[in-house]
C-alpha cells in the first residue's frame, strides 16, 4: 500500500464538521436527518450537508454521509430524494449497513462509492470478498479483529480497509445490539441506542447475588473503556489499514478536534520516517485521556481475544 493513509474524523454538526477539519482530518464521516445511527447527535440539514462537502472540497477533503441504519421498507422510496442532491454534488461515499440500501444505490446512483459498515461484521477474506464483489469499495472491519486477522483480509482480497482507532466501544458484537431495543424499544440498529450498557447492573451467581467475588466487583459489567491505539499506529498500517476512524458524533468539538490533532501528528510523524523508533509523548498521552475517557483505554482485540 503506497498511498498515504487516511484520517477520518467524525461530526455531529457542521461547527463540528469544520474543527475537525481544520485539526488535520482527510476525511469526515456524518449523518443528514435520516437514516443515520446516531439519531439523537445534532446532525445535519440538507442545506448544511451541500454546505459541508463544498467546505470539505474546497480543501480538498473528503465527505462520506452515514447511510448505516436498517431501513423500513416504507423508507425506501425517501431514500433517493435524499441522495439525489448530494450525488450531484459529489458526495465522495456513503456507509451502509443495510443489504437492500446498498442493493438501491447501486442501482440509482452507479458512481457512488459505497463503504460497507463496521455492523455488517467483516470478520474474515470471505465476507469481504462477498462485499466487494457486490459492489462496495471499502470494507469497514468488525471491531472484534486482530492485526493479524486484518492483515489477511488485506493480503487475500486487496480490499481498502478502515479500522476504528478510537473512542467508544460496544459490549455486543460489532454495534449489532438488540439490548436497547429490547428493554425501551430504541433501536440501536434504527439509529436509537439508548447505551443500556453504560448503566450498572447487578449480576448473580446460583440465584446468589455476586458481591463478595473480587472478579464480580464492579458495578458496571457491560460497560467498555474506550478504544485507543496511539500506540499502534505502526502495527495498524503494516496491517494493510488504509482509513484511521475516530468514533465520536455525539461527542463536543473540542473532543473530536483535540483527538484528530494527535492522531494526525503521530500518522504523519511515523509515515515520514517508517525505520524511526516510534514514541508518543507522555504530554499527548494525557492530553487524550483528559479529551475523554470511560475508565481508562482499551487497545480493544488488536492485540489479544478473551477466551470462552
Amino acid at each position: 500500500m503506497d498511498k498515504k493513509r487516511e484520517l477520518l474524523s467524525p461530526a455531529g454538526s457542521y461547527s463540528i464538521l469544520k474543527a475537525v477539519a481544520n485539526a488535520g482530518a482527510d476525511a469526515v464521516y456524518a449523518a443528514g436527518n435520516k437514516f443515520g445511527a446516531r439519531a439523537y447527535a445534532e446532525n445535519f440539514t440538507e442545506k448544511e450537508l451541500l454546505e459541508a462537502l463544498d467546505y470539505l472540497h474546497l480543501k480538498e477533503k473528503r465527505f462520506y454521509l452515514t447511510v448505516n441504519t436498517l431501513l423500513k421498507e416504507q423508507e425506501v422510496s425517501e431514500l433517493y430524494e435524499y441522495l439525489l442532491p448530494l450525488y450531484q454534488e459529489g458526495l465522495d461515499a456513503v456507509i451502509v449497513q443495510d443489504i437492500g440500501v446498498m442493493h438501491f444505490i447501486k442501482q440509482n446512483f452507479p458512481n457512488l462509492p459505497i463503504h460497507a459498515s463496521t455492523q455488517m461484521t467483516i470478520t474474515g477474506e470471505y465476507g469481504a470478498r462477498l462485499l466487494l464483489e457486490a459492489g462496495c469499495s471499502r470494507i469497514v472491519t468488525a471491531r472484534e479483529l486482530s492485526f493479524q486477522e486484518i492483515s489477511n483480509i488485506y493480503q487475500k482480497t486487496g480490499a481498502e480497509i478502515e479500522s476504528f482507532v478510537h473512542g467508544a466501544l460496544c459490549y455486543c458484537y460489532s454495534g449489532q445490539c438488540l439490548l436497547s431495543s429490547m428493554i425501551g424499544g430504541r433501536s440501536g440498529n434504527r439509529g436509537r441506542c439508548a447505551q443500556p450498557c453504560r448503566l450498572p447492573y447487578e449480576l448473580y451467581e446460583n440465584k446468589e447475588k455476586a458481591v463478595s467475588s473480587r472478579k464480580h466487583k464492579e458495578q458496571y459489567p457491560l460497560s467498555l473503556k474506550d478504544l485507543c491505539t496511539i500506540d499502534l499506529i505502526p502495527q495498524l498500517i503494516q496491517s494493510g489499514v488504509y482509513s484511521f476512524k475516530i468514533e465520536g458524533r455525539m461527542k463536543q468539538a473540542a473532543y473530536a478536534a483535540g483527538v484528530t490533532s494527535i492522531y494526525r501528528k503521530y500518522i504523519d510523524q511515523y509515515e515520514a520516517n517508517p525505520e524511526k523508533p516510534y514514541s508518543v509523548s507522555k504530554e499527548d498521552r494525557e492530553t487524550l485521556l483528559h479529551l475523554g475517557n470511560r475508565c481508562g483505554f482499551t487497545d480493544g482485540y488488536y492485540t489479544r481475544h478473551n477466551g470462552k
